[in-house]
């Protein structure tokens, strides 16, 4: 392999995404370059730098933000991979996430604790086209189960936000308007954490009368919100390894492939925002936190009807009306929930994984696991960390 090759790369390191993608890039890099890096640091939605007008190298990888960066790049004349996707109609190859997988995984999360109404939550219509989809994806798939779905701000004829405090009083209203308890898809963490505060501008309750998730699982926005944001893990470096490997195949003169390359969203990495249950019943929404909170302990259904004073049958009914499934299978579930968590983010071995999330042994953990996730946990960890 040619060790000179030279590769841009037009990635923000001001969010989370791009310092994701970054960190795939660069693991792909060690391990099959080395390339010789032009990289600056950037922020989102900065203009096309300078220098690529005189830059001579072999590839680039870039977030294309607009047509002006997709001109200035085509113009290099070298293979380029766009990550964003804001461009319609971009002639150039992209890989990226499969918003419908996300927004799957987001309605998932709140039919699991019980969530009949929903909304999504993003930026002025056309403001972004990826937002654009998983808005109308969240709403169609909402829709599809049967529920009412509230988009905000397509719902609402208001004026583009000009400063954050006008957004955030739009949003305001907006919140105290939703039929409660409600469950939000937020587009992506930065707008979930601006949600939040207006929350509690709004002397709204999260997450007991709404419920909110975000998406890229940035731990700084997550973090620095109130409550700690829920959000859905992208996996992002492994799409930016990915990306990579295309760039290389590129630049050795592979044809492009014809559609984009889209990837399944991870997980959800569940946080205080999304910890609630929409039942009315104060009683059983005890009950359900006691599932939730103690489910990879061991726990078997005496312990649960000692701890509640519920009666198994009235147990299994309540469940049954309200979730849809029986109480083994919530126990499960919550068990699988932690075990696809323990498998993407830790080393921890398949025999430990079991113990963590509960299960007896670790033949049984496999078993159960590869039966409900339709893979085996080995397979699972491969497949959520190779490039």
């Amino acid at each position: 392999m040619n060790s000179s090759l030279r590769v841009a790369l037009l990635i923000e390191t001001s969010r989370e995404y791009g310092r994701g993608l970054l960190r795939g890039i660069s693991r792909f890099q060690r391990e099959h370059g080395p390339w010789s890096i032009y990289f600056q640091p950037r922020g989102a939605n900065e203009p096309v730098p300078t220098w690529l007008a005189n830059w001579n190298g072999d590839g680039i990888l870039a977030r294309v933000e607009d047509r002006r960066m997709a001109q200035a790049i085509q113009k290099t004349g070298v293979p380029a991979v766009d990550l964003r996707f804001a461009v319609p109609n971009l002639k150039m190859p992209g890989v990226g996430v499969d918003n419908l997988a996300l927004v799957s995984l987001a309605l998932d999360h709140f039919l699991d604790r019980g969530f009949t109404r929903f909304a999504f939550c993003g930026y002025p219509t056309g403001e972004f086209i990826w937002m654009d989809l998983r808005a109308k994806l969240f709403h169609d798939l909402v829709v599809q189960k049967g529920y009412r779905c509230e988009v905000f701000p397509q719902d609402l004829k208001i004026a583009k936000p000009r400063t954050w405090e006008q957004d955030q009083r739009q949003l305001v209203r907006w919140i105290r308007k939703l039929e409660k308890p409600v469950a939000i898809m937020a587009c992506n963490d930065s707008r979930g954490q601006q949600l939040l505060d207006a929350c509690r501008r709004a002397e709204a309750d999260v997450p007991n009368d709404l419920s909110v998730l975000g998406v890229d699982n940035d731990e700084f926005l997550c973090g620095l919100s109130t409550p700690p944001l829920s959000s859905i893990d992208i996996n992002t470096e492994r799409i930016g390894y990915y990306a990579a490997e295309l760039l290389q195949s590129l630049m050795n003169g592979a044809p492009a492939p014809s559609e984009p390359v889209l990837f399944p969203a991870e997980a959800v990495i569940a946080r205080r925002s999304t910890d609630s249950f929409a039942v009315e019943d104060e009683e059983f929404a005890a009950v359900l936190r006691y599932f939730r909170e103690n489910a990879c302990q061991g726990i078997r259904m005496a312990d649960i009807t000692k701890a509640t004073g519920m009666e198994r049958r009235t147990l299994e009914r309540r469940m049954k009306s309200t979730l849809g499934r029986s109480p083994k299978d919530e126990l499960i579930r919550i068990k699988i929930e932690e075990s696809r968590r323990l498998l993407v983010r830790t080393d921890m071995s398949i025999k430990n994984i079991a113990q963590a999330a509960g299960f007896s042994n670790s033949r049984y953990f496999s078993r159960v696991f590869q039966s409900r996730v339709g893979t085996t946990p080995l397979a699972y960890r491969k497949s959520t960390h190779e490039g």
